[in-house]
């Protein structure tokens, strides 16, 4: 009985931390998904590219979020514009979170670069359900069932690539909506949806003349209002244009390690592991992140387009 109670204020806790800090799910494998954090990259890869991803974070840690992700895009009109959905599903204790947006880019080409501009608009649901809670007073009030909540919202970026470069800026959830709720207004008093300012970058380069090995380092500077700075190192090494692995540093956060993998010529599959470097790994043994890519040419509407490779920006 103790351990069931303990177990469920945690989850309850949890959230409360998470709604607090963080209510975007946090991917770890976005540089091979860039639309989760930029609407401007609608339509990058050209060709039709459709993503699934999971995410089991912090593992054995009670309540831990939990988050699957779908997404689409591709590019439009001769490469002019590209359009993209992008649909999350996010549970986090007895709390589940749905998000659905859809990604609108409009593309300005230079001799060898790409500047695009990109909109996304959409709406969050939020639901709870408390009945797998062990309490004290069964039927609290304070506990009641909380139906899925609309949320409306919007954001924008910029994401300006070629070859073997690429710099974005975006902001993907502009309006800080309240979250509202019998339980978020009891703990919490008032918990509103973080405003986040992202800069990212990164390049691609040849480690010899073959070109065969390559080396890619990244970084994605997070601002939210309320909160430090925060930042990631990214590296890795790419063979043959088949294979990659690398390494990530998130601050105050974790280590992480990744690969990715072509299957065939329109499958890429990649694995993540976050070693926890905070408190929390003194309770979890990390977080596991999967990611499959599919990409194809659709003839009737992409006609013979010059898509990118896999490894590159443009």
């Amino acid at each position: 009985m103790v351990k069931r109670i303990f177990l469920s204020f945690t989850a309850l806790l949890l959230f409360i931390v998470v709604a607090s800090g963080q209510q975007y799910p946090v991917f770890t494998q976005y540089y091979f998904n860039e639309l989760v954090i930029n609407p401007a990259y609608a339509g990058n890869h050209v060709q039709l590219s459709a993503t699934a991803m999971y995410r089991n974070q912090w593992v054995n840690f009670p309540g831990a979020p939990k988050t699957l992700n779908f997404s689409a895009h591709t590019a439009l009109m001769k490469n002019k514009i590209g359009v993209g959905l992008m649909i999350n599903h996010d549970e986090i204790g007895s709390y589940k979170n749905e998000h659905i947006y859809g990604s609108y880019a409009y593309k300005i080409h230079f001799q060898n670069s790409t500047l695009s501009m990109g909109l996304q608009a959409g709406f969050n649901l939020l639901g709870a359900d408390f009945s797998n809670l062990d309490l004290d007073t069964p039927g609290d009030a304070a506990f009641s069932k909380l139906a899925n909540v609309i949320k409306p919202n919007f954001g924008a970026g910029l994401f300006y690539s070629k070859k073997n470069f690429f710099a974005g800026f975006s902001v993907p959830f502009i309006l800080e909506n309240k979250i509202a709720g019998s339980i978020e207004s009891i703990i919490a008093n008032e918990i509103r949806e973080a405003r986040y300012y992202m800069i990212r970058s990164g390049t691609v380069l040849p480690l010899g003349r073959s070109g065969n090995v390559k080396i890619n380092p990244s970084i994605l500077i997070r601002f939210q209002e309320g909160q430090p700075m925060s930042f990631d190192i990214n590296n890795a090494f790419i063979f043959y244009d088949v294979f990659s692995f690398g390494t990530s540093y998130r601050l105050g956060d974790s280590f992480i390690t990744f690969i990715d993998l072509k299957l065939s010529d329109k499958i890429h599959f990649g694995y993540s592991y976050d070693w926890t470097t905070s408190d929390i790994n003194a309770f979890s043994n990390g977080s596991h992140e999967f990611m499959l890519n599919f990409r194809t040419i659709i003839r009737g509407v992409h006609k013979n387009p010059e898509c990118p490779q896999y490894y590159n920006y443009r």
